[in-house]
């Protein structure tokens, strides 16, 4: 059985990995963000990322110790 999708909204159109994992409370910080995309413990549809910074924008899920969100930007005019 797999675990639900969080959804997380965010204010603009991207977000970079390391901030989005302390947004949606994944980790406490950005010391134990680094930490896990090192250790390659950490995916991006599905993908193992070691890019901290790498940008995310709408509809892209990342994983993190079983647990999965997903990014929700706001609708373009």
């Amino acid at each position: 059985m797999s675990n639900p999708i969080d959804d997380v909204p965010i204010r603009d159109s991207m977000i970079r990995l390391g901030q989005l994992l302390k947004l949606s409370n994944l980790v406490e910080d950005g010391v134990e963000a680094a930490e896990l995309i090192k250790n390659g413990l950490v995916k991006v549809n599905g993908e193992i990322e070691d890019r901290r910074g790498r940008q995310l924008h709408n509809g892209d899920s990342v994983s993190v110790n079983g647990q999965t969100v997903r990014v929700v930007a706001p609708k373009a005019d």
